[in-house]
């Protein structure tokens, strides 16, 4: 694919500009026309072609500014009348590669059905355990993490990824470090200044990893972490309140860390509530939040081995119930779909069978943009503000009765018949 090649060809640049470290322009370009409209020409312009820029090491040189990140679009207004497009967001918890190998599995799928991801990147795994005590997580002992640290290869291989993903487009978040839950030691008691030194460790680990892991000669990641860091998703969606009130003063943009129905956005705290959102379950008689892990304690209960003989249905259930959510909110209000995953093959990797199948069931339908939370803050950034009014007041499912042109029309709408200004009417 042409996008491939010209990605390909961003990377080789790169790495040439870093190995002589002076003189040289990063190669990457905007998206192109064609390739951004894809299947579907859900997009609404292709994004202006990335500014030759020197490479420019940044610390320890674990990362380097390279200039624009290439492959996105521009957010444009909505004109007066037209329907929003159907924004859905593919994000992953805690994203690192490992012996699975489903960063870079996933990183394909999303080539080939015209999609960018957000990757919720886990501190700790740009950490190696020998350097375990530099991580002094709050309210625990320096060096404790609920979901251990990394090896060198490991550091490496997700590094890898994590360049890789940034260059076709895709969006680096975080999910913080040591991932504590539940009541007594969880993030969910730790204060505004808990969470400051928490982001700040994060983003420490990815500015650091080279002078961590003493891999001095590696490539760098070719963003600037303190201004591509824009949002999160919380450990098991705990202590959003005061993260959202820390996220702010550091200059995030969003979070993704509550529990909403298929409804339009607001700002919450001065960031974009993104919240992960209800769906249903088919055969059930009631809604779950559209994450893998929720589907999994709803159908295994608390063990990711349950019995086999049910993972096929357990993985079609999750899928159906996704696009039952897709398909209420593309004919109806056109909220954005919120759904989060984790690279993790509970129940014989079913749930990623679930999520690859949505990916390619609804990525390429007309009028449909598969995005990452930066990319739909930049839309909704972009939008009037009365329009994203009319938006949120929709209901769940629901579409405006009188059409879209009518509702998002820039003219008042016309008086009803028999009230005061109404045009008379004739016998």
């Amino acid at each position: 694919m042409a996008a491939t090649r010209r990605i390909a060809a961003s990377l080789t640049v790169l790495v040439a500009c870093v190995a002589v470290l002076a003189g040289c322009a990063e190669g990457g370009t905007g998206a192109d026309e064609g390739a951004a409209e894809g299947a579907h020409g859900a997009k609404e312009a292709a994004g202006a072609a990335a500014p030759k820029a020197p490479v420019r090491m940044i610390g320890d040189g674990s990362t380097a500014f390279t200039g624009q990140q290439p492959h996105l679009a521009r957010a444009e207004r909505l004109k007066p009348g037209q329907k929003p497009p159907q924004f859905v967001v593919f994000s992953w918890d805690g994203a690192g590669e490992d012996s699975q190998k489903l960063f870079s599995h996933f990183r394909k799928v999303a080539q080939r059905n015209n999609a960018t991801m957000t990757y919720f990147l886990s501190g700790v795994y740009m950490l190696p355990e020998a350097k375990r005590k530099l991580y002094k997580p709050p309210q625990h002992l320096a060096g404790s993490s609920d979901i251990g640290f990394n090896d060198r290869k490991g550091i490496k291989d997700t590094v890898d990824q994590l360049r890789g993903a940034w260059l076709e487009g895709n969006e680096v978040g975080t999910h913080f470090n040591g991932h504590f839950c539940g009541a007594g030691r969880g993030v969910g008691e730790w204060s505004v200044e808990d969470w400051k030194s928490e982001i700040n460790q994060a983003k420490s680990f990815v500015k650091a990893w080279k002078t961590n892991t003493g891999m001095k000669k590696a490539q760098p990641l070719p963003f600037d972490y303190d201004k591509e860091l824009v949002g999160a998703r919380t450990p098991c969606l705990e202590g959003q309140k005061n993260f959202m009130r820390a996220a702010r003063e550091l200059g995030f943009r969003y979070d993704t860390s509550g529990v909403n129905n298929q409804l339009w956005p607001k700002k919450k705290e001065g960031l974009w509530d993104l919240s992960m959102q209800l769906v249903p379950v088919p055969g059930r008689q009631f809604e779950t939040l559209t994450m893998d892990y929720n589907f999994m304690v709803n159908q295994s209960g608390s063990t990711s081995h349950g019995d086999p003989a049910k993972h096929e249905y357990w993985g079609d259930q999750m899928r159906d119930g996704l696009l039952q959510g897709f398909d209420r909110a593309y004919q109806g209000n056109r909220a954005p779909l919120i759904i989060g995953n984790h690279f993790e093959s509970w129940n014989g990797g079913t749930y990623m069978r679930a999520v690859e199948e949505t990916i390619k069931s609804v990525c390429t339908k007309p009028e449909v943009r598969c995005v990452s939370f930066r990319q739909l803050s930049d839309w909704l950034d972009a939008q009037d503000p009365k329009t994203l009014a009319k938006l949120t007041k929709l209901p769940v499912g629901k579409a405006p009765k009188e059409g879209w042109p009518a509702f998002l029309s820039a003219r008042p709408a016309p008086a009803p018949k028999g009230v005061p200004g109404a045009p008379a009417v004739k016998p």
